[in-house]
This record gives structure tokens, C-alpha cells and sequence, in this order.
């Protein structure tokens, strides 16, 4: 399968949520996602993604092993994507580390889940912030089972989002791993320098 989606930076999230009431009933959830790698970054330089989620809201925890082939499609960074729910998540970490990945990166998000029908299309739209960076983010993705259904895909998500009061210009392929890197070498920089350590 692959998730066609496209992400933006919402000025306005109260607004959007209430658009997105009108599709139907939300759900909060909490995600807590750590992306695995070798030593030698092997995955990432092929844009490849290895990530194990849990997923924690009012009925409970799940958890998810996902796999993200490298992109297809450059103007959304849509992926192909293999992805399987997990019932043992320690086993699963224990698996990973004992085949040579390593935790390169782990973080907080925190969603509100909107799933509904749209162009004719199943869809899923989530408010996203996460704690380390600032602002809000809309994702709005679907799954196709072919690249030659990808564009017909993101031309649907578009109308969904202009209808939410997104536009182009909101449009972003930012990734969460790289900002939240970022923030969290600025923080560690900035302490260094309160500390009177000079930044590497």
C-alpha cells in the first residue's frame, strides 16, 4: 500500500477542528513513536523508516511496527508503507536491538483523530502537536494500492483541505524527526551556554 498524505501548519487549529467536526466524531489520542536504525544509518540514507508506535487513548494502548519505503512522490514525500499491529512492544524492541538497530530517535505526539469519507475515498485527518516544536499540523492521508491512483489521491486530499481553510502556501514537508532533532540541539546548545560550556 502507499499512504498518500499531505501535511500542513495550521494557523488556526480551533477552526479546523471545528470544519473537521463536520465530517464526523474525533478521537484524542497519544502517540509515542521511536524510529530505528543501524550504526551506519543505513535505512535513512536509502529514505527508508523503521518505527514502533504506541497509540494510548481512552480504550487503552496498541502498538504498531511500521515500514516506510522511500519516496515516490517528491511535491507530498508520499511513502510506500507496510505496517503491522504489535501485541508484545518490549519483545518487539528487544527483536530490533538484537538485529542491530538502535533507537535513533523517540518522541511524543499528541492527535486528534478525525476518520471519515471523502471523494469517494476513506481518510484520515489528525491535528498534530508535539510538545517539542512549535505550532499545530494537519495531516490528511488516504492509501492507494498503486502509484498510478496517487495523483487522483492528493488531488482529493486537496479539496478536503481546502475546505478545512488550507491552502498551498500551508503546505509543508517538514518531518517531525528532524525538527524535534533540532530543537533539541538548540536546547542542548543553549544549556551549554548558561552553563558557561562552549557549543560544539
Amino acid at each position: 500500500m502507499i499512504e498518500a498524505e499531505l501535511k500542513a501548519r495550521v494557523r488556526d487549529p480551533e477552526e479546523v477542528a471545528r470544519r473537521l467536526g463536520q465530517y464526523g466524531t474525533s478521537r484524542v489520542e497519544r502517540y509515542w513513536d521511536t524510529y530505528y536504525d543501524d550504526d551506519g544509518r543505513t535505512l535513512s540514507g536509502r529514505d527508508q523508516e523503521l518505527r514502533v508506535r504506541t497509540v494510548e487513548n481512552a480504550r487503552g494502548k496498541r502498538s504498531v511496527l511500521t515500514f516506510k519505503g522511500a519516496v515516490i512522490d517528491a511535491e507530498s514525500g508520499s511513502k510506500p508503507e507496510h505496517e503491522s499491529e504489535i501485541a508484545e512492544v518490549e519483545a518487539l524492541h528487544a527483536i530490533l536491538r538484537g538485529l542491530g538497530y538502535r533507537p535513533f530517535i523517540a518522541f511524543e505526539k499528541r492527535c486528534r483523530n478525525y476518520e471519515f469519507e471523502a471523494r469517494g475515498r476513506r481518510m484520515l485527518a489528525t491535528l498534530v502537536r508535539v510538545p517539542e516544536i512549535e505550532g499545530d499540523y494537519l495531516e490528511v492521508e488516504t492509501l492507494v494500492e498503486s502509484s498510478d491512483d496517487l495523483p487522483a489521491a492528493l488531488a482529493g486530499i486537496r479539496e478536503v483541505l481546502a475546505e478545512l481553510g488550507i491552502g498551498e502556501a500551508e503546505l509543508t514537508r517538514e518531518l517531525y524527526t528532524e525538527a524535534v532533532a533540532a530543537s533539541r540541539w538548540t536546547n542542548e546548545r543553549s544549556a551549554r551556554s548558561e552553563a558557561g560550556q562552549v557549543p560544539t
